[in-house]
């Protein structure tokens, strides 16, 4: 019999990527296709038309031997990315881009009637994109791409639509005056059609191949690090850093810098997203050798400085600072010292948000994953173990796409997604922690944690805590 395979799509910041694999996760084909954006100041913007052009290339990569029939799909994208289509579900202008900041008046006025969300949500840009660019419906990034997949308008999912102010737990929209149109929501794992003809032609994926309602790429990544069960955790760091946990009840937090997603068996992925990141590198060391000037920079730990390495304006988590910017404490002896005070600024970042998440009573007691990017990176993966205190496990395939397959299969065969993971998900490799250097990382972490009160943006009582949990593994209670 013809094996069956499963197609994860990963609509990212900077590429397209697509993965199809079998249920054992052994990767059978995979794709990309580069991405451009427009960046200027608080401005993030994308053209949707190249995403389609994108997973059409990176699709056909994928598929290109094909040994096995494709079981179904799903699509992820970045958090908290909108715009406007018209009733056939076309764009008609360009996306605002997950961490595009120009809709700061209306987080402002949404914070000021009780709502506890941040300004690069997707809510306040959907106000902001009906104030200014008047009627349509409010449409999330991987929308886009079921409806051409499909052949017309799909529901959305609730995950995506977490930002947008949908209520996962009571499943429903906010009731808010002057709101653009919004769309239909389903339970991530819902199948939302078929493969049509033309988009079977233009991506090479078999027609009437089921799409099935994906979740954000946070939450694809977590599912493809198997962080599912509880107390467990998965750091994900790309572009910028997002941590995912599983908890059998909702993390409360009234700031809103934590959320939680809903998982689709019921129980609940809280996390949340920081504006640090590995883009720091790229925009700082264009064209450099990573693994070059990681090995230059293992030797400055710590670094003669001390890097909040934001990558654009603005923190998210583990503290909610729409003014703040990147900073650096002390100067650098040159590249490689830079180098590491920026991979060491990501890792202390890290470790405040776990620290923030203990605060909130998020449970910690499972394994942390990490997966994203930087994952690749051997060096980086040791120091934030080292960082942290704690071990941490990296899967063979660290891709959100891997988790965008494995929601596939649980959508169209009703197995339980926790199980679908274990069998897809793949260590490849466990790190532990060094604990002359995890105490060697103690005092600047301190540091910055201190700078960061001291600047108004970190709230003292968290500040206390991570103060009092200094050298203690970050898994501890």
């Amino acid at each position: 019999m013809e094996q069956e395979t499963w197609l994860g799509i990963d609509l990212g910041t900077q590429s397209v990527r697509a993965l199809l694999v079998t249920a054992d996760g052994t990767v059978l084909g995979s794709g990309s296709a580069p991405l451009r954006a427009r960046r200027d100041g608080i401005r993030h913007e994308q053209d949707p038309g190249e995403w389609w052009t994108a997973v059409c290339t990176a699709s056909r990569a994928a598929l290109r031997e094909r040994p096995a029939r494709v079981g179904g799909l799903a699509v992820c994208g970045t958090s908290g990315t909108v715009l406007l289509t018209d009733g056939a579900a076309r764009p008609v202008g360009p996306a605002l881009m997950y961490d595009d900041g120009r809709a700061w008046a209306e987080g402002e006025r949404l914070r000021g009637a009780g709502l506890a969300v941040q300004n690069t949500w997707g809510l306040p840009k959907a106000l902001w994109l009906r104030r200014v660019h008047g009627p349509g419906r409010i449409t999330h990034q991987p929308d886009v791409i079921t409806a051409r997949l499909t052949g017309g308008p799909v529901p959305t999912d609730s995950s995506h639509a977490l930002k947008t102010g949908y209520d996962v737990a009571g499943d429903t929209w906010p009731d808010l005056p002057g709101a653009p149109e919004l769309p239909d929501v389903v339970h991530p794992g819902t199948r939302l059609g078929e493969v049509c003809v033309s988009a079977a032609e233009d991506t090479g994926i078999p027609a009437g191949t089921p799409v099935v309602a994906g979740m954000t790429d946070g939450c694809a990544a977590q599912i493809a690090s198997g962080a599912l069960r509880e107390g467990s955790w998965n750091s994900v760091l790309g572009t910028t850093l997002v941590l995912k946990g599983a908890s059998p009840t909702p993390v409360h937090d009234p700031t809103g810098v934590v959320y939680n997603h809903r998982a689709p068996d019921g129980s609940w992925l809280p996390g949340g997203a920081s504006s640090v990141g590995a883009g720091v590198l790229t925009a700082a060391f264009a064209g450099a050798d990573p693994a070059a000037m990681d090995a230059q920079a293992a030797r400055h730990e710590p670094a003669g400085a001390i890097a909040y390495p934001l990558v654009s304006p603005g923190e998210r988590f583990p503290f909610l600072a729409p003014g703040a910017t990147a900073l650096l404490l002390g100067e650098p002896a040159g590249e490689a010292d830079l180098w590491a005070a920026l991979l060491q600024g990501v890792a202390f970042t890290e470790r405040l948000c776990l620290d923030y998440l203990h605060h909130l009573g998020a449970p910690l007691d499972g394994p942390l994953t990490f997966t994203g990017g930087a994952a690749r990176s051997p060096y980086w993966n040791q120091l934030r173990a080292d960082v942290l205190g704690r071990e941490a496990r990296v899967p063979e395939q660290t891709e959100p796409a891997l988790g965008m397959a494995a929601l596939a299969a649980h959508g169209v065969t009703g197995e339980t997604l926790p199980d679908i993971a274990d069998r897809m998900v793949r260590v490849r490799t466990v790190v532990t922690p060094r604990p002359d250097r995890t105490t060697r990382f103690t005092e600047p972490y301190a540091r910055l944690v201190d700078e960061l009160t001291a600047r108004g943006w970190l709230p003292p009582p968290v500040a206390a805590h991570a103060h009092a949990r200094l050298g203690l593994d970050t898994a501890d209670s």
